[in-house]
């Protein structure tokens, strides 16, 4: 049994933030169906748009393949009343609905979060936009990189005399997620705590418990990131800037090249670390400086003391830096490119990289589901899914028979699978 058995999600999105929190509910157990655009007849559509993008096996994503991962996909034309109804009978019987369209498209569609709580009142929607469910900015389109930028990761990315760079993956978008699931979690406890699970009854035999509404904005999920920003500007007037592979403020903790061209990270910012790293790299004299014993001070010597250090390593190879700093309990580490991963003994010792196989079956790894739970663990049961895969066992299981679901396919209603 995991974690999540039995619990009910309904994904209504597209690309990275919504599909991603579906995602984490579906790899600890959580039936997810996730509802896709089908193919229209002037050959738009064709499912979430993610399936298109980078690597592709057999005309999908390889992102798709795990961000899809135990996902029933059901293609329904949402614009189009009868599949909107499809929706909210779906909506009807979940615990979770997750969606990321601009603020206003599902009541459009009927699909609101009063719209769908007036039929399932203890109903959570996590609701993820680019600014919020309020405010000047809500009808304007949001992506993760605008989220980075206005939440003020991008401003203090990269290096002092050059502009602004991102993270190379779509962190914002992933942030914004997993503020979503906790969101959901929280108020999936709230839910069980004033009543549960809507029984399907109303009035006095109702005994639903309070559903409520989780309203994720991306901008404010990486502004939750960014630490003491905030008080040191009230206070103290500082302006974080971009300081390049350091940790602003934190001394000594940057990235620094060996004599092999390797990068390696040395995290020395523990007063007892700090001497110990300076004895181990042969600089007793800053080892022993009493100006350096605290952190307050060696952030005033900072370049200093990070020239100590990329000096020290400049005359050795990385396997020999990193067994000399190991050996002296400093943490340090090399900047792992994927393929360092695959055979590194601690990701295998973890079982990081799990091995699956694709539906035609050629084989396929993948991450595996973090975190670890020791009783109830996650899971990958199957690969991202063929678009409308699961339409017609979805809708049999709501009560549609085998002409109802031909109807509805003939006149674009639904998509069917694709071969």
């Amino acid at each position: 049994m995991s974690a999540l058995t039995g619990l009910k999600v309904l994904e209504l999105g597209t690309l990275i933030a919504g599909p991603f929190a579906a995602r984490i509910f579906g790899e600890f157990g959580a039936d997810v169906i996730k509802v896709e655009t089908p193919h229209g007849p002037d050959g738009t559509g064709g499912g979430d748009p993610i399936r298109s993008w980078r690597h592709l096996h057999e005309g999908n994503s390889l992102w798709w393949t795990v961000q899809a991962r135990n996902k029933q996909s059901i293609a329904l034309n949402l614009k189009d009343p009868r599949a909107q109804e499809i929706a909210r009978k779906l909506a009807l019987d979940a615990d979770v609905v997750v969606e990321n369209y601009r603020p206003g498209v599902l009541e459009k569609w009927g699909l609101g979060f009063e719209q769908l709580r007036a039929i399932n009142p203890a109903l959570i929607m996590v609701r993820l936009s680019g600014y919020g469910q309020t405010g000047p900015m809500k009808d304007q389109p949001g992506f993760g990189a605008i989220g980075e930028s206005m939440g003020g990761l991008r401003y203090v990315s990269g290096h002092p005399d050059r502009p602004p760079l991102r993270v190379g993956i779509s962190i914002g978008d992933s942030i914004a997620a997993l503020h979503g699931v906790i969101g959901a979690m929280m108020a999936l406890r709230h839910r069980d705590a004033t009543g549960g699970r809507w029984n399907g009854k109303t009035g006095a035999e109702s005994q639903a418990g309070q559903g409520q509404m989780v309203d994720v904005a991306l901008y404010e999920a990486v502004f939750n990131m960014m630490e003491s920003l905030v008080p040191e500007y009230d206070v103290a007037g500082v302006v974080r800037e971009r300081t390049g592979g350091a940790l602003p403020g934190i001394v000594p903790s940057n990235t620094y090249t060996t004599r092999d061209g390797q990068n390696i990270v040395i995290a020395g910012n523990g007063d007892a670390i700090f001497h110990r790293l300076m004895r181990a790299i042969g600089r007793d004299d800053l080892a022993e400086d009493p100006d350096l014993v605290r952190n307050d001070g060696r952030a005033r010597r900072v370049t200093e003391i990070d020239g100590a250090i990329q000096q020290w390593c400049d005359g050795r190879g990385i396997e020999a830096a990193l067994d000399t700093l190991k050996s002296a309990d400093v943490p340090v580490g090399k900047i792992y490119s994927v393929a360092d991963m695959f055979s590194d003994p601690q990701f295998l010792a973890r079982r990081m990289i799990e091995q699956h196989h694709f539906a035609d079956g050629s084989p396929v790894k993948l991450p595996a589901v973090v975190p670890k739970l020791s009783e109830t663990p996650g899971q990958t049961r199957w690969v991202g899914p063929k678009l409308g895969e699961h339409t017609e066992e979805v809708l049999k299981s709501l009560g549609y028979d085998s002409a109802a679901i031909d109807e509805l396919a003939k006149t674009g209603a639904i998509g069917k699978p694709e071969n």
